[in-house]
């Protein structure tokens, strides 16, 4: 017979499982998204966000962030586990089933939703799942497989959260919120492409046809910085509508400029690491973006 955990083991084994589960959340990159969410939330009202939708908006968004996530960890469980930078996810590894990813996930996109469309609005509950059906299946399952424009096509999902943001607030659709969407859209294939420059090797071992891996790395180069540049066009389109002041102006370009001349870099003088160098740019580069976008809101507003 076997003998019982002690509490400490018990402990254990409970922050072990409690830090895998959290681990296929993606909460860095949910981190990041909710910021975009605040935003949206913040420039859709003149004052101070209502504080149900804010929290309430928050929550709910994040949590079917996080199902969307789960998800993407169980469809690409197989791939995963032959990548070294995915090999040591929950599921590959074993620390969570297949069976109990499904449900962590369904559970947590269920409550997400039940919470958004209760104490927020049903228009931002539905958007949500949009996002989570968009992202967790038409892109992980079908477009990761089957184009090498799957981050073009499938970076809408990822765009979606400041529109949400604004929906929570407002309950309803505004074009503003949607230039903001169009900001993430643009930015999501250079930053993705530089990531799969880095790990084309990998992408095409388990026959993930990213760009890279069916068009070549110059061409993928090539396509970086011309999005680069279409990106930059997309970021000074708050400005040219009034939307945003001079501050987010500055910003902006600054950005803009910054993240132009990586992309060169890039194409015409590549260096050992650059290329994870720019994806790491990116990331800083919609940070502080929408940071300046919330700080010219309240200071030039």
């Amino acid at each position: 017979m076997a003998k019982p955990l002690s509490i400490a083991q018990n402990r254990a084994l409970w922050t072990f499982q409690w830090r895998a589960y959290f681990e296929m959340t993606k909460p860095k990159v949910v981190a990041l998204m909710l910021l975009t969410v605040l935003v949206g939330m913040c420039l859709a009202v003149p004052g101070a966000v209502p504080l149900q939708p804010l929290i309430a908006g928050m929550l709910g968004i994040a949590m079917m962030a996080g199902s969307a996530a789960a998800l993407n960890h169980l469809i690409d469980r197989r791939i995963d586990g032959l990548m070294a930078r995915t090999y040591n996810r929950p599921l590959p590894k074993g620390k969570v089933s297949a069976t109990k990813a499904l449900g962590f996930a369904f559970g947590l996109g269920a409550l997400g939703f039940v919470l958004l469309y209760e104490l927020v609005n049903p228009l931002t509950a539905w958007l949500t799942f949009a996002s989570l059906i968009g992202y967790a299946l038409v892109y992980t399952a079908y477009l990761k497989r089957a184009t090498s424009q799957n981050i073009v096509i499938g970076g809408l999902a990822g765009a979606m959260p400041p529109l949400l943001g604004w929906t929570a607030v407002t309950n309803e659709l505004h074009g503003h919120a949607l230039l903001l969407v169009i900001i993430i859209f643009t930015w999501t294939p250079p930053h993705f492409w530089a990531l799969a420059i880095h790990r084309r090797a990998e992408y095409a071992k388990v026959d993930i046809p990213m760009l890279p891996v069916t068009h070549g790395v110059d061409f993928t180069k090539t396509c970086i910085l011309l999005y680069t540049l279409l990106l930059a066009v997309a970021c000074l389109l708050p400005v040219l509508v009034g939307m945003c002041g001079p501050l987010y102006l500055v910003s902006s370009t600054l950005l803009s400029c910054g993240f132009i001349y990586k992309a060169w870099q890039l194409k015409f003088h590549e260096q050992p690491g650059l290329a994870m160098q720019v994806f790491r740019f990116s990331i800083y580069h919609l940070m502080l973006l929408f940071i300046a976008l919330l700080l010219d809101h309240y200071l030039w507003g």
